[in-house]
Protein backbone atom coordinates (compact mmCIF):
# COMPACT_ATOMS: atom_id res chain seq x y z
CA UNK A 1 0.00 0.00 0.00
CA UNK A 2 1.56 3.36 -0.97
CA UNK A 3 2.34 5.78 1.80
CA UNK A 4 0.42 9.02 1.77
CA UNK A 5 2.54 12.15 1.99
CA UNK A 6 0.32 13.31 4.83
CA UNK A 7 0.91 10.15 6.87
CA UNK A 8 2.43 10.69 10.30
CA UNK A 9 4.16 7.30 10.26
CA UNK A 10 7.89 7.66 9.52
CA UNK A 11 8.96 5.80 6.38
CA UNK A 12 11.60 3.84 8.30
CA UNK A 13 8.86 2.27 10.42
CA UNK A 14 6.95 1.21 7.34
CA UNK A 15 10.06 -0.57 6.14
CA UNK A 16 10.44 -2.32 9.51
CA UNK A 17 13.66 -0.52 10.39
CA UNK A 18 14.69 0.33 13.92
CA UNK A 19 16.65 3.25 15.27
CA UNK A 20 20.20 2.24 16.16
CA UNK A 21 21.11 3.20 19.71
CA UNK A 22 24.47 4.71 20.61
CA UNK A 23 25.47 2.35 23.43
CA UNK A 24 28.32 2.60 25.95
CA UNK A 25 29.21 -0.74 27.53
CA UNK A 26 31.02 -0.32 30.88
CA UNK A 27 32.39 -3.55 32.36
CA UNK A 28 35.86 -4.57 33.53
CA UNK A 29 35.24 -8.21 32.53
CA UNK A 30 36.31 -8.70 28.90
CA UNK A 31 33.95 -11.66 28.42
CA UNK A 32 30.93 -9.66 29.62
CA UNK A 33 31.91 -6.67 27.45
CA UNK A 34 32.18 -8.98 24.47
CA UNK A 35 28.80 -10.69 25.09
CA UNK A 36 27.00 -7.37 25.49
CA UNK A 37 28.78 -5.88 22.48
CA UNK A 38 27.98 -8.81 20.18
CA UNK A 39 24.31 -8.89 21.25
CA UNK A 40 23.93 -5.13 20.76
CA UNK A 41 25.69 -5.10 17.38
CA UNK A 42 23.58 -8.03 16.17
CA UNK A 43 20.53 -5.93 17.05
CA UNK A 44 21.94 -3.10 14.89
CA UNK A 45 23.23 -0.78 17.60
CA UNK A 46 26.48 1.22 17.64
CA UNK A 47 28.73 0.18 20.54
CA UNK A 48 31.57 1.88 22.41
CA UNK A 49 33.28 0.04 25.28
CA UNK A 50 34.93 1.14 28.52
CA UNK A 51 36.73 -1.18 30.95
CA UNK A 52 36.95 1.20 33.93
CA UNK A 53 35.29 4.10 35.73
CA UNK A 54 37.88 6.55 34.41
CA UNK A 55 37.52 5.31 30.83
CA UNK A 56 33.72 5.45 31.07
CA UNK A 57 33.79 9.02 32.38
CA UNK A 58 36.17 10.05 29.62
CA UNK A 59 33.95 8.52 26.93
CA UNK A 60 30.79 10.04 28.45
CA UNK A 61 32.43 13.47 28.32
CA UNK A 62 33.51 12.99 24.68
CA UNK A 63 30.33 11.63 23.07
CA UNK A 64 26.56 11.37 23.41
CA UNK A 65 25.03 7.98 24.22
CA UNK A 66 21.41 6.83 24.21
CA UNK A 67 22.12 4.05 26.68
CA UNK A 68 24.86 2.88 29.03
CA UNK A 69 25.17 -0.70 30.26
CA UNK A 70 26.97 -0.48 33.57
CA UNK A 71 28.60 -2.99 35.89
CA UNK A 72 28.44 -1.86 39.53
CA UNK A 73 31.84 -3.20 40.58
CA UNK A 74 34.78 -2.04 38.48
CA UNK A 75 38.50 -2.35 39.16
CA UNK A 76 39.05 1.39 39.70
CA UNK A 77 35.80 2.26 41.45
CA UNK A 78 32.09 1.76 41.63
CA UNK A 79 29.37 2.07 39.01
CA UNK A 80 27.78 4.67 41.29
CA UNK A 81 30.78 6.91 40.48
CA UNK A 82 29.81 6.69 36.80
CA UNK A 83 26.16 7.45 37.67
CA UNK A 84 27.28 10.54 39.64
CA UNK A 85 29.22 11.78 36.62
CA UNK A 86 26.24 11.13 34.37
CA UNK A 87 23.95 13.05 36.73
CA UNK A 88 26.36 15.99 36.81
CA UNK A 89 26.42 16.02 33.00
CA UNK A 90 22.60 15.85 32.85
CA UNK A 91 22.71 12.51 30.99
CA UNK A 92 19.40 12.09 29.17
CA UNK A 93 19.65 8.45 28.14
CA UNK A 94 18.88 5.20 29.88
CA UNK A 95 21.08 2.97 32.00
CA UNK A 96 20.98 -0.80 32.24
CA UNK A 97 22.90 -2.03 35.26
CA UNK A 98 24.29 -5.49 34.54
CA UNK A 99 25.81 -6.75 37.74
CA UNK A 100 26.54 -9.87 39.72
CA UNK A 101 25.75 -7.96 42.91
CA UNK A 102 22.71 -9.02 44.89
CA UNK A 103 19.25 -7.58 44.28
CA UNK A 104 19.59 -5.23 47.27
CA UNK A 105 22.69 -3.56 45.79
CA UNK A 106 21.08 -3.29 42.34
CA UNK A 107 17.98 -1.80 43.97
CA UNK A 108 20.11 0.75 45.83
CA UNK A 109 21.73 1.77 42.52
CA UNK A 110 18.26 2.15 40.97
CA UNK A 111 17.13 4.32 43.89
CA UNK A 112 20.22 6.51 43.61
CA UNK A 113 19.72 6.86 39.84
CA UNK A 114 16.09 7.89 40.31
CA UNK A 115 17.12 10.47 42.91
CA UNK A 116 19.37 12.16 40.33
CA UNK A 117 16.91 11.84 37.43
CA UNK A 118 18.39 8.88 35.56
CA UNK A 119 16.19 6.10 34.17
CA UNK A 120 17.72 2.78 35.23
CA UNK A 121 16.92 -0.87 34.59
CA UNK A 122 18.73 -3.77 36.19
CA UNK A 123 19.75 -7.20 34.90
CA UNK A 124 21.68 -9.78 36.95
CA UNK A 125 24.78 -11.70 35.95
CA UNK A 126 25.03 -14.21 34.49
CA UNK A 127 23.46 -12.09 31.79
CA UNK A 128 20.29 -13.28 30.08
CA UNK A 129 20.97 -12.12 26.51
CA UNK A 130 17.27 -12.34 25.60
CA UNK A 131 16.44 -9.92 28.43
CA UNK A 132 19.19 -7.55 27.24
CA UNK A 133 17.89 -7.67 23.66
CA UNK A 134 14.38 -6.92 24.89
CA UNK A 135 15.57 -3.97 26.95
CA UNK A 136 17.53 -2.55 24.02
CA UNK A 137 14.59 -3.07 21.63
CA UNK A 138 12.27 -1.22 24.00
CA UNK A 139 14.77 1.63 24.37
CA UNK A 140 15.05 1.86 20.59
CA UNK A 141 11.27 2.05 20.28
CA UNK A 142 11.06 4.68 23.01
CA UNK A 143 13.71 6.74 21.18
CA UNK A 144 11.39 6.77 18.15
CA UNK A 145 8.38 7.75 20.27
CA UNK A 146 6.76 4.32 20.05
CA UNK A 147 5.28 2.25 22.89
CA UNK A 148 7.94 0.16 24.62
CA UNK A 149 6.34 -3.27 24.38
CA UNK A 150 8.50 -5.87 22.71
CA UNK A 151 8.70 -9.63 22.84
CA UNK A 152 11.69 -11.88 22.33
CA UNK A 153 11.11 -15.55 21.73
CA UNK A 154 7.49 -15.22 22.82
CA UNK A 155 8.38 -13.66 26.18
CA UNK A 156 7.07 -10.19 26.96
CA UNK A 157 9.72 -7.70 28.01
CA UNK A 158 7.75 -6.40 30.97
CA UNK A 159 7.69 -9.84 32.58
CA UNK A 160 11.48 -10.26 32.33
CA UNK A 161 12.31 -6.75 33.46
CA UNK A 162 9.92 -6.98 36.43
CA UNK A 163 11.44 -10.33 37.46
CA UNK A 164 14.87 -8.71 37.67
CA UNK A 165 13.79 -5.54 39.45
CA UNK A 166 13.45 -7.34 42.78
Amino acid sequence: MPRSSSSSIPSNLLAGERRALQLLVVDDDATQRSLITVAAKQAGHEVTVAASVSEAISKLRAARFDCVTLDLVLEDGDGIDVLREMAGAKFGGSVIVISGMDAQRRSAARSFARSVGIELQSLPKPLDLAALRISLANLGKAAMGLPAMHTWGGVQADAIVERHRA
